[in-house]
Protein backbone atom coordinates (compact mmCIF):
# COMPACT_ATOMS: atom_id res chain seq x y z
CA UNK A 1 0.00 0.00 0.00
CA UNK A 2 1.33 3.52 -0.57
CA UNK A 3 3.24 5.15 2.07
CA UNK A 4 0.48 8.16 1.89
CA UNK A 5 -1.62 5.52 3.37
CA UNK A 6 0.47 5.14 6.32
CA UNK A 7 -1.64 7.49 9.46
CA UNK A 8 0.93 6.60 11.61
CA UNK A 9 4.62 4.59 11.70
CA UNK A 10 6.52 4.08 14.88
CA UNK A 11 9.99 2.89 14.59
CA UNK A 12 12.11 1.40 16.82
CA UNK A 13 11.14 2.94 19.86
CA UNK A 14 12.64 2.30 23.22
CA UNK A 15 11.44 3.71 27.08
CA UNK A 16 13.66 3.28 29.92
CA UNK A 17 12.69 4.66 33.22
CA UNK A 18 14.27 4.67 36.50
CA UNK A 19 12.59 1.36 37.34
CA UNK A 20 14.07 -0.15 34.20
CA UNK A 21 12.91 -0.42 30.48
CA UNK A 22 9.14 -0.12 29.24
CA UNK A 23 9.61 0.35 25.55
CA UNK A 24 11.74 -1.98 23.73
CA UNK A 25 12.76 -1.34 19.60
CA UNK A 26 8.57 -0.76 18.97
CA UNK A 27 7.86 -0.81 15.58
CA UNK A 28 3.98 -1.21 14.04
CA UNK A 29 1.94 0.94 11.44
CA UNK A 30 -1.64 2.38 11.18
CA UNK A 31 -3.11 2.39 8.01
CA UNK A 32 -5.77 4.77 7.11
CA UNK A 33 -8.96 4.09 7.99
CA UNK A 34 -8.43 1.70 10.61
CA UNK A 35 -10.07 1.24 13.93
CA UNK A 36 -6.64 -0.66 15.57
CA UNK A 37 -6.56 -1.74 19.34
CA UNK A 38 -3.42 -1.45 21.84
CA UNK A 39 -3.38 -3.78 24.05
CA UNK A 40 -1.53 -4.59 27.38
CA UNK A 41 -1.57 -5.17 31.17
CA UNK A 42 -1.62 -1.97 32.96
CA UNK A 43 1.56 -0.68 33.62
CA UNK A 44 2.74 -2.58 30.70
CA UNK A 45 3.59 1.28 28.59
CA UNK A 46 1.05 1.89 26.79
CA UNK A 47 -0.06 5.26 28.26
CA UNK A 48 4.27 6.03 27.78
CA UNK A 49 4.26 4.90 24.30
CA UNK A 50 0.93 7.23 23.28
CA UNK A 51 2.58 10.13 25.00
CA UNK A 52 5.69 9.79 22.94
CA UNK A 53 3.42 9.67 19.59
CA UNK A 54 2.00 12.90 21.35
CA UNK A 55 5.66 14.63 22.21
CA UNK A 56 4.73 14.65 25.14
CA UNK A 57 7.21 12.55 26.64
CA UNK A 58 10.59 12.18 25.09
CA UNK A 59 11.79 8.32 23.31
CA UNK A 60 15.17 6.83 24.19
CA UNK A 61 15.61 6.27 20.66
CA UNK A 62 13.05 5.84 17.28
CA UNK A 63 11.05 8.19 15.41
CA UNK A 64 7.17 8.57 15.11
CA UNK A 65 5.63 9.82 11.60
CA UNK A 66 2.41 11.16 12.00
CA UNK A 67 1.23 10.89 8.12
CA UNK A 68 4.39 11.21 6.71
CA UNK A 69 5.63 14.26 9.31
CA UNK A 70 8.27 13.71 12.38
CA UNK A 71 5.91 13.53 15.31
CA UNK A 72 8.51 16.54 16.69
CA UNK A 73 6.59 18.99 14.33
CA UNK A 74 3.69 21.06 15.71
CA UNK A 75 2.48 20.82 12.52
CA UNK A 76 1.94 16.77 12.67
CA UNK A 77 -0.11 16.77 14.93
CA UNK A 78 -2.78 19.66 13.85
CA UNK A 79 -5.36 17.02 12.61
CA UNK A 80 -5.69 14.48 15.73
CA UNK A 81 -7.74 14.41 18.76
CA UNK A 82 -6.39 13.00 21.77
CA UNK A 83 -8.88 12.29 24.68
CA UNK A 84 -6.62 10.31 27.61
CA UNK A 85 -7.75 8.29 30.33
CA UNK A 86 -8.10 11.12 32.78
CA UNK A 87 -9.80 13.44 31.18
CA UNK A 88 -10.28 16.68 33.15
CA UNK A 89 -11.53 19.83 31.27
CA UNK A 90 -11.89 23.03 33.29
CA UNK A 91 -14.87 22.36 36.33
CA UNK A 92 -15.44 26.05 35.53
CA UNK A 93 -16.82 25.96 31.92
CA UNK A 94 -20.13 24.57 30.77
CA UNK A 95 -20.05 21.57 28.48
CA UNK A 96 -21.19 24.10 25.50
CA UNK A 97 -18.24 26.41 26.17
CA UNK A 98 -15.95 23.43 26.27
CA UNK A 99 -16.58 22.02 23.11
CA UNK A 100 -16.73 25.69 21.47
CA UNK A 101 -13.46 25.52 23.23
CA UNK A 102 -11.95 22.64 21.90
CA UNK A 103 -13.70 22.80 18.45
CA UNK A 104 -11.85 26.05 17.53
CA UNK A 105 -8.46 23.97 17.33
CA UNK A 106 -9.99 22.31 14.67
CA UNK A 107 -11.69 25.46 12.89
CA UNK A 108 -15.24 24.33 13.12
CA UNK A 109 -17.95 25.35 15.00
CA UNK A 110 -20.67 24.28 17.26
CA UNK A 111 -23.21 22.50 15.81
CA UNK A 112 -26.37 22.10 17.87
CA UNK A 113 -27.66 19.48 15.59
CA UNK A 114 -25.07 17.37 15.77
CA UNK A 115 -24.53 17.52 19.42
CA UNK A 116 -27.76 17.03 20.49
CA UNK A 117 -27.44 13.47 17.90
CA UNK A 118 -24.45 12.69 19.48
CA UNK A 119 -25.81 13.52 22.85
CA UNK A 120 -29.02 11.28 22.45
CA UNK A 121 -26.52 8.31 20.89
CA UNK A 122 -24.20 8.35 23.85
CA UNK A 123 -26.69 9.03 26.26
CA UNK A 124 -25.69 12.52 28.21
CA UNK A 125 -28.38 14.55 28.43
CA UNK A 126 -28.39 17.81 26.09
CA UNK A 127 -29.50 19.66 28.84
CA UNK A 128 -26.42 19.55 30.86
CA UNK A 129 -24.22 21.40 28.31
CA UNK A 130 -25.19 24.20 29.76
CA UNK A 131 -24.45 23.22 32.94
CA UNK A 132 -21.08 23.75 34.93
CA UNK A 133 -18.84 20.37 33.92
CA UNK A 134 -18.31 20.50 38.10
CA UNK A 135 -21.98 19.21 38.82
CA UNK A 136 -20.62 16.53 36.28
CA UNK A 137 -20.00 12.84 36.72
CA UNK A 138 -16.97 10.89 35.56
CA UNK A 139 -18.64 8.76 32.90
CA UNK A 140 -20.30 12.44 32.31
CA UNK A 141 -17.43 14.10 31.47
CA UNK A 142 -16.10 10.99 29.51
CA UNK A 143 -19.43 11.80 27.32
CA UNK A 144 -18.47 15.24 26.80
CA UNK A 145 -14.60 14.24 25.85
CA UNK A 146 -16.07 11.84 23.20
CA UNK A 147 -18.52 14.14 21.87
CA UNK A 148 -15.90 16.68 21.03
CA UNK A 149 -14.07 14.06 19.70
CA UNK A 150 -16.43 13.26 16.90
CA UNK A 151 -17.46 16.77 16.19
CA UNK A 152 -13.93 17.18 15.33
CA UNK A 153 -13.91 15.13 12.57
CA UNK A 154 -10.27 14.92 13.53
CA UNK A 155 -8.36 12.38 11.03
CA UNK A 156 -6.49 10.35 13.80
CA UNK A 157 -8.07 10.11 17.23
CA UNK A 158 -5.93 8.61 19.88
CA UNK A 159 -8.00 7.60 22.95
CA UNK A 160 -6.77 5.83 26.42
CA UNK A 161 -8.56 3.69 27.62
CA UNK A 162 -12.10 5.30 26.27
CA UNK A 163 -14.08 2.81 27.87
CA UNK A 164 -13.37 3.94 31.31
CA UNK A 165 -15.96 5.30 33.59
CA UNK A 166 -18.47 3.98 30.81
CA UNK A 167 -21.60 1.57 31.93
CA UNK A 168 -22.30 -1.56 29.39
CA UNK A 169 -25.27 0.09 27.54
CA UNK A 170 -22.82 3.28 27.23
CA UNK A 171 -19.85 1.45 26.21
CA UNK A 172 -22.25 -0.37 23.21
CA UNK A 173 -23.37 2.96 21.97
CA UNK A 174 -19.77 4.25 21.79
CA UNK A 175 -19.01 1.53 19.76
CA UNK A 176 -21.59 1.94 17.46
CA UNK A 177 -19.80 5.60 17.12
CA UNK A 178 -16.48 4.71 16.90
CA UNK A 179 -17.33 2.34 13.83
CA UNK A 180 -19.66 5.60 12.54
CA UNK A 181 -17.05 7.33 12.68
CA UNK A 182 -14.75 5.14 10.74
CA UNK A 183 -16.81 4.99 7.85
CA UNK A 184 -16.28 8.57 7.74
CA UNK A 185 -12.62 7.65 6.30
CA UNK A 186 -11.24 8.75 9.87
CA UNK A 187 -8.28 6.47 11.89
CA UNK A 188 -8.59 5.32 15.62
CA UNK A 189 -6.26 4.32 17.17
CA UNK A 190 -6.85 3.34 21.21
CA UNK A 191 -5.52 1.31 24.57
CA UNK A 192 -8.11 -0.60 26.30
CA UNK A 193 -8.34 -3.26 28.98
CA UNK A 194 -11.54 -4.87 27.68
CA UNK A 195 -10.41 -6.90 25.36
CA UNK A 196 -13.88 -7.89 24.10
CA UNK A 197 -14.28 -4.62 23.14
CA UNK A 198 -10.96 -4.33 20.67
CA UNK A 199 -12.49 -8.33 19.36
CA UNK A 200 -15.88 -6.90 18.08
CA UNK A 201 -14.38 -3.62 16.41
CA UNK A 202 -10.91 -3.48 15.60
CA UNK A 203 -9.62 -4.15 12.23
CA UNK A 204 -5.70 -4.87 13.81
CA UNK A 205 -4.22 -5.01 17.28
CA UNK A 206 -0.83 -4.84 18.88
CA UNK A 207 -0.15 -6.26 21.82
CA UNK A 208 2.43 -5.04 23.93
CA UNK A 209 4.04 -7.68 26.59
CA UNK A 210 7.37 -7.29 28.71
CA UNK A 211 8.71 -3.74 26.86
CA UNK A 212 8.30 -5.31 23.08
CA UNK A 213 5.43 -6.16 20.54
CA UNK A 214 4.07 -9.41 21.27
CA UNK A 215 2.03 -9.67 18.07
CA UNK A 216 0.52 -7.22 15.47
CA UNK A 217 -2.32 -8.19 12.94
CA UNK A 218 -5.89 -9.20 12.91
CA UNK A 219 -7.88 -9.88 15.79
CA UNK A 220 -8.75 -13.38 14.08
CA UNK A 221 -5.51 -14.42 13.22
CA UNK A 222 -4.45 -13.85 17.20
CA UNK A 223 -7.28 -15.91 17.84
CA UNK A 224 -6.47 -18.58 15.65
CA UNK A 225 -2.30 -18.55 16.47
CA UNK A 226 -3.48 -19.11 20.37
CA UNK A 227 -6.11 -21.41 19.87
CA UNK A 228 -8.87 -19.54 21.58
CA UNK A 229 -12.46 -18.37 20.91
CA UNK A 230 -12.40 -15.15 22.88
CA UNK A 231 -9.79 -11.96 22.75
CA UNK A 232 -9.39 -12.20 26.53
CA UNK A 233 -7.92 -16.15 26.95
CA UNK A 234 -5.79 -15.80 23.84
CA UNK A 235 -4.53 -12.68 25.37
CA UNK A 236 -3.65 -14.86 28.51
CA UNK A 237 -1.82 -17.46 26.62
CA UNK A 238 -0.08 -15.07 24.72
CA UNK A 239 1.55 -13.35 27.94
CA UNK A 240 1.87 -16.36 29.62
Amino acid sequence: MPKSYQILEISKISKSFEKGLVLDDINFKIIKNQIFGFIGLNGQGKTTLIKIILDLLDADCGNVLIMGKNSLSPTSRKNIFYLPEKFQPSIYLTGKEFLKFALGFYQKKYDKEKCQKLCQNLELDFRMLNSPIKKYSKGMTQKLGLIALFLSEAELVILDEPMSGLDPKARINLKNELLNYKKLGKTIFFSSHILSDMDEICDEIAVLNNSKILYQGSPLNFKEKFKSKDLDKAFLKAIN
